[in-house]
């Protein structure tokens, strides 16, 4: 990485010099710099107004760059170790879905884990191509699936061989990495396409002591989320490539869905955010990591919650683990993780990123602090006390094997109808039933409703999941394939 490289941000550059130029707008935005809407000023504030604006050529254009644009894109790429980068403005969902269609034609077989967020499971619906499931690991103890195990994807290569694409999480959600290294060797070997979801592992590429990241093993692409660790505004993402794919292809993949009005407030954080990282990076995540270390001891030492860390490492389906993630299982505690996370925003103003059936999930950031710290873990001191209990009637798995029945895209688009819930077992889904956060698909379109299943999402709806996916907001329903 070229640090004096990495000092420049041109899109902010050109965006400072055209407010000091203070061009008369007779283009779009209609609110011409926020002074058609003063409500969105009194919001937003007039700095941020200022520079709500449209593609023009000293700004360049999202999707074929030339000028600054283009410039960012290349300093985005030397500072990830990236042979490319692209700026994304539909979030992480969007390269996700953009790398998989790259790639992926209908028919194709891409080798997969089942744990996989909702958009790789949209780009199969878009492109056509048909999942090879790989089974992750399952850990007992935390009820979680876990990373992928080099045996089960050997074999899955082995019976696979005409495979197009491997596309692995970097980490989970709950921290948890795969042997990344190990499994991009393997697929190279055999001339399949190497794809990373590196939603919540962008500070993989900036920080000491942390897993590795998909471009530094030679991935052909990634997928980061700037505004989740990397500090940027949400919905702000990259996609990376490694040394093989087009990158002009890729454009074009990117183009077939990407808005051509791009947000410049969106693009400009990506550029700031993407030197404050290359920049300060290592000092940063150094601070995330020692909160995040301390804030598990304490709450391993509350009693009842396991806040799980490095110690789970079995360097095969947990290669590695992110130890700035505060991952927590609540299951000892007689309390369902979803429980936990609505007592702590509703009683105590706290919150966390996700709760699901046997876990929660802390965010440690930069922007956290050590007194947020011990207020997090006095207020799961206090909810241990007022609700904890030795009770054990809850569900102890997050991950329900699928049965394949057909490709994601036939049915999607197949001639349906609605059934209830309870009578769609043996019957083929057309739609998506899952909890978000995570976003992890209980029931994907293809796949054979199981009773398993059926009985997840009951018990997710019992303790308050979020359940998404479906036409029926209720999910009292499911279409299934006539």
């Amino acid at each position: 990485m070229d640090r004096n490289l990495q000092k420049r941000a041109p899109i902010m550059e050109a965006m400072e010099a055209l407010r000091a130029k203070r061009v008369v707008p007779f283009d779009v935005p209609g609110h011409k710099r926020g002074k058609g809407s003063p409500e969105l000023v009194k919001f937003f504030g007039e700095k941020t107004m200022s520079i709500d604006v449209n593609s023009m050529k000293m700004l360049d254009f999202l999707g074929h760059p030339v000028s600054v644009i283009k410039e960012a894109e290349e300093i985005a790429a030397d500072a990830f170790g990236a042979a490319h980068a692209f700026l994304m403005v539909g979030g992480t969902s969007s390269s996700v879905i953009a790398m998989i269609m790259a790639v992926c034609k209908r028919g194709d077989k891409i080798l997969m884990p089942r744990n996989v967020h909702k958009s790789a499971l949209s780009a199969l619906v878009l492109s056509g191509a048909v999942p090879v499931y790989i089974d992750p690991g399952i850990d007992g103890n935390l009820g979680i699936s876990t990373g992928m195990r080099l045996a089960d994807i050997q074999c899955a290569i082995d019976e696979n061989p005409d495979a197009t694409a491997i596309f692995l999480n970097n980490p989970t959600y709950y921290g948890i990495c795969s042997n990344l290294p190990a499994i991009a060797k393997m697929a190279r070997q055999k001339g399949i396409a190497v794809l990373v979801d590196e939603a919540h592992g962008t500070h993989f590429s900036f920080g000491r002591g942390l897993p590795v990241s998909g471009m530094s093993v030679g991935a052909d692409m990634s997928a980061v989320s700037m505004h989740k660790s990397g500090g940027s505004l949400t919905q702000s993402s990259f996609l990376l490539l490694g040394d093989g794919p087009n990158a002009q292809h890729v454009r074009q993949i990117i183009n077939l869905t990407q808005t051509t009005s791009a947000s410049y407030l969106l693009m400009v954080s990506l550029d700031i955010s993407r030197r404050y990282l290359a920049l300060n990076g290592e000092d940063i995540f150094d601070k995330v990591g020692r909160m995040a270390d301390y804030a598990r001891e304490e709450i391993n030492n509350i009693g009842g919650y396991y806040a799980y860390g490095k110690e789970i490492i079995d360097n095969d389906a947990i290669f590695d683990f992110d130890h700035t993630k505060l991952s927590v299982n609540t299951l000892k505690t007689g309390m369902a993780g979803r429980a936990v996370y609505d007592i702590l925003r509703d009683e105590y103003d706290i919150q966390i990123e996700m709760g699901d059936i046997g876990n929660i999930l802390a965010y440690v950031s930069v922007g956290d602090t050590m007194k947020d710290i011990e207020r997090l873990c006095s207020s799961l001191s206090d909810i241990y006390r007022r609700y904890g209990s030795d009770k054990k009637a809850l569900i102890d798995y997050e991950y329900i094997h699928p049965v394949v029945a057909a490709s994601p895209q036939e049915a999607f688009y197949a001639d349906k109808q609605p059934v209830k819930l309870e009578d769609a077992e043996n019957r083929i889904s057309s739609e998506l039933a899952m909890c978000y956060p995570p976003g992890i698909p209980i029931i994907a379109p293809g796949e054979t409703v199981t009773r398993e299943a059926i009985d997840y999402i009951r018990y997710a709806k019992e303790v308050g999941c979020s359940l998404t996916g479906t036409q029926d907001e209720a999910v009292e329903q499911i279409y299934v394939m006539r």
